[in-house]
């Protein structure tokens, strides 16, 4: 069985945000758990800024976490990884929103837009904002908090 992880860094505008996300290959699809630390309690938004949480969460194309800009890092792992060319909000890379509970974030869910060999040498990428799965491409989830690339764990089957 197909196995691999991400391991979560803060950049610089969340330093102290950590965590791992599993990908495992299930009947149909992949089954993918995450484990974060470190988030920012929610703020709402005003009319002047957007909210802070709950958390855009993502597969992004390249593999890169370099920080880059410190005030906007992150952006050489590309954009939302969208290998069937669909509209926001069904990109295979679009995941669900983290919600911080005292900083921390524990969620399971099954997607079969992927397997995991395909995400192998991408990112996972944890914005400031929650997506709305609606502007084009990148959902406007706000800057990127804190990235990770996507490695086999363990054995791998060939493909």
């Amino acid at each position: 069985m197909n196995t691999a992880v991400a391991h979560i860094k803060g950049g610089p505008l969340c330093p102290q945000l950590r965590g791992t996300v599993h990908f495992r290959d299930t009947i149909g699809g992949t089954w993918v758990s995450v484990q974060v630390s470190g988030l920012p309690e929610y703020k709402p938004g005003t009319d002047t800024s957007g909210p802070i949480g709950p958390f855009g969460f993502h597969i992004h194309q390249y593999g890169n976490c370099e920080v880059g800009d410190p005030n906007d890092p992150f952006k050489a792992a590309g954009d939302h990884w969208n290998p069937y060319n669909q509209p926001h909000g069904n990109h295979a890379g679009d995941l669900p929103v983290l919600f911080s509970n005292n900083g921390r974030a524990l969620m399971s869910f099954y997607t079969n837009k992927f397997r995991v060999h395909e995400v192998i040498g991408r990112s996972v990428i944890i914005h400031e904002n929650p997506d709305d799965y609606r502007t084009q491409p990148s959902g406007n989830a706000g800057k990127r908090l804190a990235c990770g690339v996507i490695e086999w764990c363990g054995m791998k089957e060939k493909h």
